[in-house]
């Protein structure tokens, strides 16, 4: 591993335990060069997963842009960053264990889409707003209202 400091090559691993969510190694590292201490981690990946996006193009999946659209749409919300580290490890998860190599954004997008329902409703109507493009004030009126008739059946249409 390359010491983000100096850019050394030669790091030696420390300590190493499972992270506080059980899917991934935390590593305590030290670059005996310039004497700089830093944390990595590493995580299990079953397949390379590639994703197909609307216009046609493929890229590999990114973890990191994941926990971005997560980390947007929960912007300033009363969200535990383990909920979230939770959900996206989740979606990873089920995308790796889907047998599929190729995934296609809009599948990727609905699953955060689900997460987020169960994680906050203002960031759900956020990420709903761009992914679903919303382009009047109605389309946040029928997502609002998705959510309230949610909240009655749940509270058992009280």
């Amino acid at each position: 591993m390359r010491c983000p400091f100096c850019g050394s090559d030669d790091t030696q691993v420390k300590d190493s335990r499972p992270a506080e969510d059980n899917t991934s190694i935390r590593r305590r590292r030290i670059c005996p060069d310039c004497g700089g201490r830093f944390t990595t981690f590493e995580r299990v990946q079953l397949r390379e997963l590639m994703v197909m996006k609307k216009n046609g193009s493929k890229a590999p999946f990114a973890r990191d842009k994941l926990v971005r659209s997560f980390t947007i749409a929960l912007r300033k919300r009363p969200v535990d960053a383990e909920r979230i580290e939770r959900a996206v490890s989740g979606i990873v998860r089920r995308l790796e264990s889907s047998g599929e190599t190729e995934i296609s954004s809009e599948e990727i997008g609905i699953q955060v889409l689900e997460a987020l329902k169960g994680l906050d409703d203002v960031g759900f109507v956020r990420y709903a707003s761009v992914y679903r493009d919303f382009t009047h004030a109605e389309d946040f009126e029928h997502v609002i209202a998705e959510i309230n008739a949610k909240i009655s059946r749940d509270n058992g249409g009280e």
